[in-house]
């Protein structure tokens, strides 16, 4: 089924077979796309006309995917949503995505629907072609750098309490509900474990705990949101 309102995607794969069959995949859904097969290439096209998304493989020629995300956040004039697409599922391989800038992260092998979803659902995002920093108040979230600050002062935040922030951020006013943030940081794969406990905990002591009122608001029964002004 062709979409209504077609999107321009860079696909960034050096696997030829996978990255035809990525394309074909896109143009088919109606969409108008683009390829490279290296690092720097990719990063090339993506800063000369940047995407309405950009779906990248970790393991490239050139420039890595970790490498090109990091270096496309440090030199875009705005924010290009990007899938990380990748054989690595490990935490700390997620966690060096989304630290790099990584807006989604997709394991393969995967499911065409799903790839189509994700792109779907990151051209959505209000902060599509928006500037890096993300002000809500005295909150700010720098997207190119992954770096927070809360009235002013830096906010020393590891890789997923500031992927839960930049979430609850981006959703805001909205209550995001556990399963939300959940899927935010690991996909259709959390760990056994309550994924969420110790990030949460780390995310209110840097947050909250340094300030007169806190920001973290639980919402018993459904999730968590900001707690931060509407005017």
């Amino acid at each position: 089924m062709k979409e209504a309102v077609p999107l321009r995607v860079l696909v960034v794969e050096d696997h030829g077979l996978l990255r035809t069959q990525i394309v074909a995949l896109l143009r088919d859904a109606g969409h108008d796309v683009e390829e490279a097969s290296d690092g720097r290439l990719g990063l090339q096209m993506a800063l000369e006309q940047p995407p309405d998304v950009l779906v990248l493989d970790l393991g490239l020629p050139g420039l890595d995917g970790v490498q090109l995300c990091r270096a496309l956040r440090e030199s875009a004039p705005a924010h290009v949503p990007v899938l990380m697409l990748t054989a690595r599922d490990s935490l700390d391989d997620k966690a060096q995505g989304f630290a790099a800038g990584a807006d989604d992260y997709l394991v393969k092998p995967f499911a065409s629907e799903e790839l189509l979803w994700r792109c779907r659902a990151l051209s959505r995002r209000h902060r599509l072609g928006q500037p890096h920093v993300l002000a809500l108040g005295e909150l700010r979230l720098d997207r190119a750098r992954g770096r927070a600050e809360r009235a002013d002062q830096t906010l020393d935040l590891p890789p997923i309490a500031y992927q839960l922030l930049l979430h609850l951020a981006q959703a805001w006013p909205r209550v995001v509900t556990r399963s939300e943030l959940v899927r935010s940081v690991w996909g259709d794969e959390p760990p056994e474990s309550d994924p969420l406990r110790s990030h949460l905990y780390v995310l209110r002591q840097t947050l909250d705990k340094p300030f007169a009122t806190p920001m973290l608001k639980t919402v018993h029964g459904v999730g968590y949101t900001l707690d931060l002004p509407r005017g």
